[in-house]
């Protein structure tokens, strides 16, 4: 009976998410208006409550409805995020009217519970510098974590929409601490290698990447740039509110050891994932207790989580994989 009673939940709700996108298709335009925030209010409201239902398990015609549905709520939010942040920048001080954001409650809690998580697996408690990938016109992330977290933290927003970082930069331009430590790059971040190496954290945002290809595409360029032992935040979605967001599943995360993943039951949407660049060491180095002391001292001092005994060059940490490599050591120096 309860089985039989969770399929008729699954079907009503797939019946009423499919009855918004109906509506929602067939408007002109996704920029803020009464009809439009009337939509996607309801599409929160009847994905937001707990779900047993697997949203990747769906029929051919429901998994083309959710695709679509994830196209049009990132574009909806593109459009309202630049219309608050064009309306925040005519003011002499962005930020003192941010609050006037519709979410950016839900953004606080975001941001705190990020916070939360993230200081549980960093082994620096204050880190240098930040990227946000797809910080888009309003970054709130990056500044609710640099106002109420982090606030020594040098954040680099990426965006591919050169207007949205003009938008974004204005909020903060007028604010003497976060306009120094909120910088912007115009840049696909597929096309940055060695830039990715200098970030202890990098947070990727829900909608860059809308479909499982393109996520993954993103998340194994990541992999292979990012330093080891930095961390990746990413944002997933769990139960309906799949038909939002995209799902991230660990097993898309190649390269990375999933450390843990948290599923919001509030208004926060987005599940949250922190992975960590996995740290390939040979087999003869590992067996060398001296020569794997020596790399993991270089690599806390280059990922600046502490100073080591004897400072040491990148070079010098590539030269001690090769030559314990070549010699083939694998006696426990005393």
């Amino acid at each position: 009976m309860g089985s039989l009673g969770s399929c008729n939940e699954e079907e009503l709700l797939i019946q009423n998410v499919s009855e918004i996108y109906n509506n929602l298709s067939t408007l002109e335009s996704l920029k803020p208006s009464k009809d439009v925030n009337s939509l996607f209010t309801q599409l929160v409201q009847t994905c937001i409550p707990p779900s047993p239902i697997d949203v990747t398990k769906l029929s051919v015609t429901d998994q083309g409805i959710r695709s679509e549905l994830i196209r049009l709520c990132g574009e909806a939010e593109g459009l309202l995020e630049a219309h608050y942040s064009s309306l925040l920048g005519a003011y002499d001080d962005p930020l003192d009217h941010i609050t006037t954001f519709p979410y950016y409650t839900n953004y606080v809690k975001l941001g705190r519970l990020e916070y939360t998580i993230l200081s549980n697996y960093i082994t620096n408690s204050n880190p240098n510098h930040i990227a946000f990938i797809g910080s888009g016109p309003m970054p709130l992330t990056s500044i609710v974590l640099a106002s109420n977290h982090l606030k020594a933290t040098t954040f680099h927003n990426y965006d591919i929409d050169v207007s949205a970082n003009a938008l974004a930069s204005k909020l903060v331009s007028a604010d003497p601490d976060l306009s120094k430590r909120m910088l912007f790059h115009d840049t696909d971040i597929m096309d940055v290698t060695n830039g990715l190496y200098d970030y202890e954290v990098v947070f990727l945002a829900a909608l860059v990447g809308l479909n499982k290809e393109d996520k993954r595409k993103v998340i194994d360029h990541l992999a292979k740039h990012m330093a080891p032992g930095a961390l990746l935040m990413l944002r997933s979605a769990h139960g309906a509110r799949g038909f939002l967001y995209p799902i991230v599943e660990p097993s898309d995360l190649p390269g990375f050891e999933v450390l843990a993943v948290f599923h919001p039951m509030d208004e926060v949407i987005n599940s949250v994932l922190v992975a960590q660049v996995i740290v390939e060491l040979e087999k003869p180095l590992l067996q060398n207790k001296f020569l794997y002391f020596q790399v993991c001292e270089i690599s806390r001092y280059y990922m600046h989580w502490e100073m080591p005994k004897v400072p040491c060059s990148l070079e010098y940490a590539a030269a001690v994989i090769h030559i314990s490599s070549s010699l083939n050591l694998d006696a426990d120096l005393k």
